[in-house]
C-alpha cells in the first residue's frame, strides 16, 4: 500500500535526512512542500527536480505556520515540540521523519546503536564483523547511506546498522531488533529542554521491544544499566572488563572508552552466531574512524592524533585517559551550553597533560582557570598557528591530540573541517621538515 500517494506532505529542513525523505515522497507520489532557514539560492537540489516541489524558504519560513498538510517530515535538528509543529498536530497532521519512515518500510532487521559517544565506531564495528560473517548487512545513517535510499536494496534477510541520536530517538515509536546502548552521559544541552528530556529520548530504543528482540546495554555505568526496565527484550550486558577473548588479542583502537565499544560489537555478533574468530580476526584489524582519535603523523618523536569529533567534554576526557605519554591537549570551540568541571579536574589531576592550547569562542572558558599546566589561549589563531605552537611545546616522545570538549562552528563549517584542517597543517608541517 502506497501510504503518500497524492497526500500532502511538508519537510521541515533540507539537511541529509530532508533530501532522503523528499526523494522518498516524490517517487510515492507526493505533493512535496520544503520548508527551510536557508535561502533558495543556497540549497544544492542536486538530481532532485525543484520544479516538482513547493519550496518555503527564508528566515521566516515557518511564520505563517505548517497548516494544511496530511504530513510533517521533519529533520533531526528541528526540535519536535515547537509550536508549529504542536499546533499543526492539533489539527490531525501526522509528525513523522525519515527514520520513522523507515522503520515502517524496512523488510529486514535493524540494529540501533546509541549513547553520548562512540555510536559510529561501534556501529562500524559491527557492520564489519556481519559482513566478514556472511550477512547481507549496510550501515545506515550518519556514517552510512541515507535510510530511505537502502530500502530498494533489503529483503527480509538484510540487516541495516544505524546510529542513532537523540534527535532521531526523540519521537520515534518503534524500537530496532537489536538495540546497542553505550554510555550516556550529556549532550546537546543547547537542543533539549532538559538533561532528563535527552534521556527520555535515548530510552525509546529499547521502549518498543518485544520479547523476540535484544537488548545490549553497557555493564559498566549505571545509567545505560537501567535500561534494563523499561524493555521486554533479552538483555545482554557487554563490559570493557570482560570481553572473553584470548589474552594475546591485541586491538588498533586506544583507550578504555574504545574497549566499551569493542565489547558492544562483540556481543552483537555473538548474539547472531558470528564465528569466533571471525570476531577476533575483525576486531584486531578495526583502525577507527576518522576524526576519532585518529593517528595523523609523527614528526620529530611526537606523534600528532586528530580527535576533532570530541564536542563534548566526556570524549575528551577518554581521550587524555587514552595516553600515559607526555600530552598537548587543543580544547575550546563553540558553546553547546555543556558542563567543563568535571574534564577541568581530570586535567588538573593527570600529570602527564603538560600543554593546553586554548582555540575559540569558549577556549578560556573550558581551560583559562585550570591549575598548574602551560597554558597558551590562541583565541582564534590559525590551525597552522596552532600545530605550530603544539610543536615547540611538546617533548619528544609526548603527543599531541586535537580534542576540543566543543562544537566547531566559530571557526569551521564542522567538525569534519576541524579536523581536516589540523590534519592538514600537520601533514604540512611534516613535509616542511622532511
Amino acid at each position: 500500500m502506497n501510504t503518500y500517494k497524492d497526500k500532502k506532505v511538508a519537510v521541515i529542513g533540507f539537511g541529509i535526512e530532508g533530501r532522503d525523505a523528499i526523494k522518498f515522497l516524490l517517487d510515492k507520489g507526493a505533493q512535496v512542500t520544503l520548508f527551510d532557514i536557508k535561502d533558495e539560492s543556497k540549497l544544492d537540489f542536486g538530481e532532485i527536480n525543484k520544479e516538482k516541489i513547493s519550496l518555503i524558504c527564508g528566515s521566516g519560513y515557518l511564520k505563517d505556520g505548517i497548516n494544511g498538510f496530511d504530513y510533517i517530515v521533519r529533520s533531526p535538528g528541528v526540535y519536535p515540540y515547537i509550536p508549529e509543529i504542536v499546533e499543526a498536530e492539533k489539527t490531525g497532521t501526522i509528525i513523522t521523519s525519515a527514520i520513522k519512515i523507515f522503520f515502517d518500510e524496512c523488510p529486514g532487521k535493524i540494529i540501533g546503536v546509541t549513547g553520548t559517544k562512540g555510536k559510529g565506531t561501534t556501529s562500524t564495528l559491527i557492520q564489519d564483523i556481519l559482513k566478514a560473517g556472511g550477512l547481507d548487512v549496510y550501515l545506515a545513517g550518519n556514517i552510512g547511506k541515507p535510510f530511505l535510499e537502502l530500502l530498494s536494496k533489503l529483503d527480509e534477510n538484510s540487516w541495516v546498522v544505524m546510529e542513532m541520536s537523540s534527535f532521531q530517538l526523540i519521537d520515534l515509536t518503534k524500537s530496532p531488533h537489536i538495540a546497542v546502548v553505550l554510555n550516556i552521559t550529556e549532550d546537546h544541552m543547547d537542543w533539549h529542554k532538559d538533561r532528563n528530556e535527552y534521556i527520555e529520548a535515548k530510552k525509546n530504543i529499547v521502549k518498543f521491544q518485544n520479547s523476540d528482540d535484544y537488548a545490549i546495554v553497557n555493564d559498566d555505568y549505571d545509567l545505560p544499566r537501567s535500561f534494563e526496565k523499561y524493555t521486554k527484550a533479552k538483555v545482554v550486558y557487554p563490559s570493557k572488563y570482560d570481553l572473553d577473548l584470548p589474552t594475546e588479542t591485541k586491538f588498533n583502537l586506544r583507550g578504555e572508552h574504545n574497549l566499551e565499544n569493542i565489547s558492544a560489537a562483540i556481543s552483537v555478533a555473538r548474539v547472531l552466531g558470528i564465528p569466533e574468530q571471525i570476531i577476533i580476526k575483525v576486531t584486531e584489524s578495526f583502525k577507527g574512524l576518522e576524526h576519532r582519535l585518529e593517528l595523523v603523523a609523527e614528526i620529530d618523536g611526537v606523534f600528532y592524533y586528530n580527535d576533532s569529533f570530541a564536542t563534548g567534554p566526556q570524549p575528551t576526557m577518554a581521550a587524555i585517559n587514552s595516553f600515559d605519554e607526555p600530552e598537548t591537549l587543543i580544547l575550546g570551540g563553540s558553546n553547546k551550553g555543556l558542563d567543563y568541571s568535571e574534564l577541568r579536574n581530570l586535567i588538573e589531576k593527570k600529570e602527564n597533560v603538560k600543554n593546553i592550547i586554548l582555540i575559540g569562542d569558549i577556549g578560556e572558558k573550558i581551560g583559562g582557570g585550570i591549575k598548574g599546566k602551560n597554558i597558551i589561549n590562541l583565541d582564534r589563531g590559525s590551525m597552522s598557528q596552532i600545530v605550530d605552537i603544539a610543536r615547540n611545546v611538546t617533548e619528544k616522545g609526548g603527543v599531541v591530540i586535537l580534542s576540543p570538549a566543543a562544537a566547531s562552528f566559530d571557526m569551521f563549517r564542522n567538525y569534519k573541517d576541524r579536523g581536516n584542517q589540523f590534519k592538514s597543517a600537520v601533514l604540512n608541517l611534516k613535509s616542511l621538515l622532511v
